[in-house]
């Protein structure tokens, strides 16, 4: 693989800027990309399920890609999630992120005509993860989304031996006896990318180093304060850390969850991230006002400061 190297810390799973009428606007991801290189993250996870990936077209995937490679010109590592029921349609993407010099790949489980057996998933990938074989190559496993909950420690090690970009999983699972045997199979050789940002501090005590999530856009102050105590042997500091985060997680899911509520938080940050693309509903301006008020209560905007 080209360059590889191992992700570590933080890793934002980056919204889609839409304008009012649901376009793509890719101007603001220039900003966007400068605000997150002063957030102490250390790359982007574009075009998943934050970043609403499968109400995009394929042209838009493209050029989104483009837009964040471009804008982080190498202060931050850039992950394309090529993920699709399509698979040659994942693995178009796949080439071209490879030749616009992205880090890395991901793709989620096609969650239509599901695999059935572990060998069907690998065999899915395999063609995908060859389009752009100098990359490193990570399953994005959701179940929650995908009705698709397979075997995470075979398929690494049997897609290994079939896909040898084969770098990892982002692993967007509660199954955390599952994920520790992912961190622990055949002595580490596998990056697992912890995925539950509100449960971070359970993937450290188990030996994760990297973390992708929607709420690092946002918060990253208070996920880099649980690392550092963690590191520490702080953990009363971790844990009530990590209950701030769970504090704020409760709020956007009563606004519809981490893509349309986040989307607004990040709006009222001045990051002009937009609305959702239907079927998400727009946010009204009394959706605003409560949703302000309720991240005051819980001292957001302190945070930021």
């Amino acid at each position: 693989m080209r360059d590889y190297q191992q992700l570590r810390g933080l890793v934002a799973a980056a919204f889609t800027p839409m304008d009012e009428a649901g376009n793509v606007n890719l101007p603001v991801i220039d900003s966007y990309a400068e605000y997150l290189t002063k957030t102490g993250i250390t790359g982007v996870f574009i075009c998943g399920t934050t970043g609403e990936s499968a109400s995009l077209t394929t042209g838009e995937r493209k050029d989104i890609a483009i837009a964040w490679v471009n804008a982080v010109k190498e202060k931050m590592k850039v992950i394309v999630h090529v993920g699709s029921n399509s698979y040659p349609q994942a693995m178009e993407l796949a080439r071209h992120a490879n030749e616009i010099g992205a880090d890395g790949i991901s793709a989620i489980a096609p969650s239509f005509f599901k695999p059935e057996k572990v060998s069907d998933l690998i065999g899915f990938f395999e063609p995908i993860a060859k389009s752009a074989e100098e990359l490193p190559f990570y399953y994005y496993n959701m179940p929650s989304m995908t009705g698709v909950n397979l075997s995470v420690p075979l398929f690494l090690a049997e897609g290994k031996k079939r896909i040898p970009n084969l770098a990892g999983v982002k692993y967007t699972h509660n199954n955390l006896m599952e994920m520790a045997e992912c961190l622990r199979l055949e002595d580490g050789r596998f990056e697992v990318l912890h995925g539950y940002d509100e449960i971070l501090i359970t993937g450290l005590a188990l030996g994760a180093v990297a973390g992708i999530g929607s709420t690092y856009n946002y918060i990253s102050e208070i996920y880099l304060g649980i690392i550092d105590a963690f590191e520490k042997g702080d953990m009363d500091t971790a844990r009530k850390l990590q209950m701030k985060s769970i504090e704020i997680v409760k709020i956007f899911n009563k606004y519809g969850g981490g893509v349309r509520g986040g989307k607004a938080i990040m709006n009222l940050l001045n990051i002009k991230c937009g609305p959702c693309r239907l079927p998400f509903a727009p946010f009204s301006k009394e959706e605003y006002e409560q949703l302000k008020a309720d991240l005051e209560k819980v001292g957001f905007f302190n945070v930021k400061k």
